[in-house]
């Protein structure tokens, strides 16, 4: 089974930042700023800092596949890069609202 690539996580949050899909708050470790979210069933681990979303750490769909973060290269590795400023700010207001 192939992993899941950074466009197909970049998608569902798009999705989410549409509403086309419901996001849901599922956890938050905050000492770590790290918050859990579902969105139809594809569950994201992110750094949200409570205002200002920086990365998707990994990412796990219904069929068991899998994104992470890869730390080792600099650019577009990370579905939160290839955000428009609209849709960032769509899923900042939602990840606020469910704190």
């Amino acid at each position: 089974m192939s992993p899941l690539s950074t466009r197909e996580v970049c998608q569902r949050l798009r999705e989410a930042a549409l509403g086309v899909c419901a996001l849901r708050r599922i956890a938050q470790e905050s000492e770590t700023g790290q918050i859990s979210v579902e969105i139809d069933g594809w569950h994201l681990s992110l750094d949200f800092d409570g205002q200002r979303l920086h990365h998707c750490l990994q990412c796990r769909c219904p069929e068991d596949r899998e994104w992470r973060l890869d730390t080792t290269q600099r650019f577009g590795t990370d579905p939160v890069s290839l955000l428009s400023t609209w849709e960032l700010a769509q899923i900042e207001r939602l990840l606020a609202r469910t704190e």
